[in-house]
């Protein structure tokens, strides 16, 4: 199961602060942050013309998978090896009902769209994950511990979405925190990179703790013997350097000049410096976000999108202290204690306060909000109290920009093993999230052979869409 074995010391995509200052506090950002925020070409034409429902984007992803029985999709009339411990509450959709482990969320299903039909019918987590992130089975399926690369290298939603939106400002159209997701053998789940598109559209990776009281975005945060002065005379040099590596490399005019004066943009923006401060969030605010890592990084996110960030990816933080035998929402064994003590009270009161504060600042109109995972869990217990992988059915939620609020689409059986009604394939989520952002899912981008490939080959949950 996914864990994060980078150390807080290494940030953006790796790098260590000593590599990223190491050339008088600044040299790698003058040779690589550039290719973090490398500006992308506007949307093509044809897409340009549709209308943009959503600007921006948050994916909340619960790696692991949540028990659906025990979240968005109760069984109370199934047997208790099913249904589990806890029942049913009425939101405020009339004869919609969430697990009662989920009463923030509950009040405000009006807003939301649950899709009940979600099925990868994969039950490893680095080959679930990679389907539902980037919309494209792995090849072969139920294949755990799997590694990044040919054949599977389709490139993910953020990178799909740094591609083709323009940036707006000075920060990269996609950010992914507070860290990539790993299984317990330390091995990266496929599909949360660029892929074949290669990483000038990967999204920027931030490793990082929001909810430390030391929290900063080390990259950011230049030291006080950076002078205006000593900014400029790097960035003087940086150009002389840019502009040999130009003609050794045989680019274009310019091209490594351009993005270094995008990244050297970056660090002289306040606003974009400011879009990661999350002291200056007021204590109330802080606090109905919930103080867990998971709950100040959805804060992040928040700020990140104002900031002008097309597409925000916040993945469930896995701590030292997570247990190896049921690590975050991997819940093998004690799942009933552990749903109620540490995974549904932070993911309920993010996912809500969320939504509501959207709502207050007069943004959820214009951000799509999708909380989701890799699968769901078997429709009964197993020996260990928990429940075991399970990919033919799930559930995932949706809010915001484009979305019909209080609609419920498809259904699992009576004992939430396999769809009953409404089936959906995580291409056709894929093809709504881009749908939702202005994107024509029948766009195409090219391969490393130049070959057109569709960025998504689902379909539409038209049922979905207001």
């Amino acid at each position: 199961m996914p864990r994060s074995t980078r150390t807080q010391h290494q940030q953006c995509d790796g790098f260590s602060r000593r590599e990223m200052l190491r050339v008088g506090g600044l040299g790698a950002f003058g040779l690589t942050l550039p290719h973090l925020l490398q500006s992308r070409q506007a949307v093509a034409a044809e897409n340009a013309k549709s209308t943009r429902r959503a600007k921006s984007c948050i994916v909340l992803f619960l790696m692991g998978g949540p028990p659906q029985h025990s979240t968005w999709d109760p069984k109370p009339a199934a047997p208790k090896e099913v249904r589990g411990d806890f029942g049913p509450i009425s939101t405020s959709v009339p004869g919609t009902q969430f697990c009662e482990l989920f009463p923030q969320s509950a009040l405000l299903a009006d807003r939301m769209a649950v899709v009940r039909g979600m099925s990868s019918n994969d039950n490893a987590h680095s080959s679930s994950g990679y389907y539902m992130l980037t919309g494209q089975p792995h090849a072969p399926t139920n294949f755990e511990n799997a590694n990044p690369g040919f054949p599977n290298d389709s490139p993910n939603i953020g990178s799909i979405v740094r591609k083709l939106v323009p940036e707006r400002g000075s920060l990269p159209a996609s950010i992914r925190l507070p860290h990539r997701i790993f299984n317990t053998d330390g091995s990266v789940w496929p599909g949360q990179d660029a892929g074949f598109l290669g990483r000038s559209v990967e999204p920027w990776l931030l490793n990082c703790k929001p909810a430390d009281e030391t929290f900063r975005i080390e990259e950011l945060a230049l030291t006080a013997d950076i002078t205006d002065q000593r900014l400029a005379g790097r960035r003087s040099l940086l150009q002389h350097v840019n502009g040999r590596v130009d003609r050794a490399e045989g680019l274009s005019r310019g091209g490594y000049g351009r993005l270094t004066e995008q990244a050297f943009d970056m660090l002289n923006s306040t606003d974009s410096r400011q879009a990661f401060q999350l002291d200056r969030e007021s204590p109330q605010m802080r606090d109905r976000y919930g103080r867990t890592q998971f709950g100040q990084s959805v804060l992040l996110g928040r700020r990140l999108v104002e900031a002008g960030v097309s597409l925000v990816q916040v993945n469930w933080y896995r701590g030292p202290d997570e247990p190896s035998d049921a690590p975050c929402w991997d819940s093998h064994a004690r799942e009933s204690l552990r749903l109620k003590t540490v995974l549904a009270p932070p993911a309920d009161q993010a996912l809500a306060a969320l939504i509501g504060d959207l709502e207050e600042r007069g943004m959820l109109d214009d951000t799509l909000v999708v909380c989701m995972a890799e699968f769901g869990r078997t429709p009964r217990f197993n020996g260990a109290a928990g429940r075991d992988h399970w990919g033919h059915v799930y559930s995932v939620v949706l809010a915001g920009g484009g979305i019909r609020g209080g609609a419920v689409h498809g259904s699992s059986d009576a004992i939430g093993a396999y769809p009953a009604s409404g089936r959906v394939q995580p291409q056709d989520l894929t093809a709504t999230i881009f749908h939702c952002l202005g994107l024509d899912p029948h766009s195409e981008i090219q391969d490393t052979l130049g070959r057109p490939i569709p960025i998504s080959r689902g379909d539409i949950i038209q049922q979905i869409l207001a």
